[in-house]
This record gives C-alpha cells, sequence and structure tokens, in this order.
C-alpha cells in the first residue's frame, strides 16, 4: 500500500512560508480538482497520477520518497 505524506509537507511548507495554506491553494497553484487533493489528503490507498505526483514534488520542492511512502501488507492495518 501507498501512504501518501500530503500533509506532513503541506505542515512542513506552512512553517517555512510562515503562512496557513488551504488545499485550494495547492490545487489552483499546481492546476489539479482541490477534492483531488482531498482524497490524497485523507483516503489511504488513493489513485493518483503520476503528472500529479510530479506536480505536488515540484510544488513542495521535495522528492517523490518525501511525499510517498510504500508499506507492505502487513502494516496496513498499523496505518489505517
Amino acid at each position: 500500500m501507498l501512504r501518501f505524506k500530503l500533509k506532513e509537507r503541506i505542515a512542513d511548507k506552512e512553517f517555512r512560508d510562515k503562512k496557513r495554506i488551504q488545499l485550494q491553494e495547492i490545487a489552483i497553484a499546481i492546476g489539479i480538482n482541490r477534492m483531488t487533493l482531498s482524497k490524497i489528503a485523507n483516503q489511504h490507498g488513493a489513485n493518483v497520477q503520476t503528472a500529479v505526483l510530479d506536480k505536488l514534488c515540484t510544488y513542495f520542492e521535495c522528492r517523490i520518497e518525501e511525499l510517498v511512502e510504500h508499506l507492505p501488507d502487513d502494516q496496513r492495518d498499523i496505518v489505517g
């Protein structure tokens, strides 16, 4: 299972920029629907296109492994 660390990246950017960031602001900046971001942030196993992951990495100035984590099958129950 893939675990998206979108909330962590948002918190890091808020701290760096010293301002609150809304999902709508990110969605507009990278050109995707706010509901897509909400699903990534809140649904386990959300289906996300690689183009969206690329845009998020660019926006947050991070590597893919800072945005997505692979969890072995035996850890699925621990996360959610």
